[in-house]
């Protein structure tokens, strides 16, 4: 054998080495990424404490309110025949209701997690509420985490379900980490004309981003090839790909107001991520709110004042006409 065709041969024993590598590491990686343990159901109990760590007596008072029959449970199914999940409630005072909230959670929690702005919907701004438990979440089923792609059409279900039990034609859509990348995916498909505002906290660029910021930051790994292979098994496995699953190119389609809020301080979806979104928005009103020393999912809990304040000053002026 020449001397080229020994480098050749060896040269492609190298790059089939690496693709069984890269394909074995991203079948890890989407597994990883997308099927974290424990979830659902096994994982309700760390979700309550959470909620009450964000909010002390929340919980109590979601316990409360769902034991006297005011927040029940509704399920679905959708298309695939997973059953999903979720709870509702009428406003505080339900003869003046100012309109319907979908409060959306984030990865790894459930319902439970963000009663705090369940709370301040229903008990502050006496609106209307509904919070879904997205697939493989709460006790909602499914095979994997869907990163906000495949959710955006659950909950675009669950606002049409919304509209039909509250006959409200105000609603906002308020989601957090996970559940704003949901809230800005959604945001660039033909909705109805009652969902009128969204409200995304601390939300991903895309699925892409986000996972390629986790592998370096974990790992210490640059996204090629691992993401690459790990995006193409979940496209076999889920029907979606990492970059398909786009805060940023649904975002480019959005022409209804938006008020972005983002931690200045947030190290696991950075900030930079919510200057990129915001900048995606072209069409509309936009709002951006960067909250001081607040890590992930931690606004709120910085300043729930001031977060409270923001967000119904840009609630009233968008059901005022004020803003479009």
């Amino acid at each position: 054998m020449t001397l080229k065709r020994s480098f050749l041969a060896a040269a492609a024993i190298l790059l089939a080495a690496n693709c069984l590598t890269g394909c074995l590491a991203g079948k890890f990686m989407s597994n990883y990424a997308l099927k974290p343990e424990p979830h659902g159901v096994a994982d309700i109990e760390r979700t309550r404490h959470k909620a009450d760590s964000l909010c002390p007596g929340v919980i109590a008072w979601y316990d409360d309110l769902h034991a006297k029959g005011i927040f029940k449970d509704v399920t679905r199914v959708d298309p695939d025949g997973h059953k999903l999940h979720a709870v509702y409630a009428p406003a505080k005072d339900p003869a003046t209701a100012q309109g319907t909230a979908i409060v959306v959670h984030g990865y790894t929690d459930n319902h439970l997690v963000f009663m705090y702005l369940v709370k301040m919907y229903r008990d502050e701004f006496n609106y209307n509420v509904m919070v879904p438990d997205l697939e493989y979440h709460g006790y909602s089923e499914g095979e994997a985490a869907q990163m906000g792609w495949l959710d955006r059409l659950d909950v675009e279900d669950w606002a049409v379900m919304a509209h039909d039990i509250f006959k409200n034609d105000f609603m906002v859509v308020h989601g957090v980490s996970m559940g704003a990348a949901t809230t800005m995916m959604m945001s660039g498909d033909d909705l109805p004309p009652y969902i009128r505002a969204f409200v995304e906290d601390c939300g991903y660029s895309s699925a892409w981003d986000q996972f390629a910021h986790n592998l370096k930051d974990s790992f210490h790994l640059p996204p090629f090839p691992i993401l690459n292979s790990a995006s193409i098994v979940t496209k076999r496995r889920y029907g979606w790909g990492f970059k398909e699953a786009s805060s940023v190119n649904q975002l480019a389609k959005c022409d209804r107001p938006m008020l972005f809020i983002h931690g200045d301080a947030d190290d696991f979806v950075p900030v930079d991520h919510v200057y990129k979104n915001y900048a995606a928005k072209v069409k509309g009103y936009k709002e951006l709110y960067i909250v001081p020393g607040a890590v992930h999912a931690n606004s709120y809990a910085k300043d729930p004042a001031q977060y409270t304040w923001r967000v119904k000053y840009f609630l009233d002026r968008v059901k005022s006409g004020e803003i479009k």
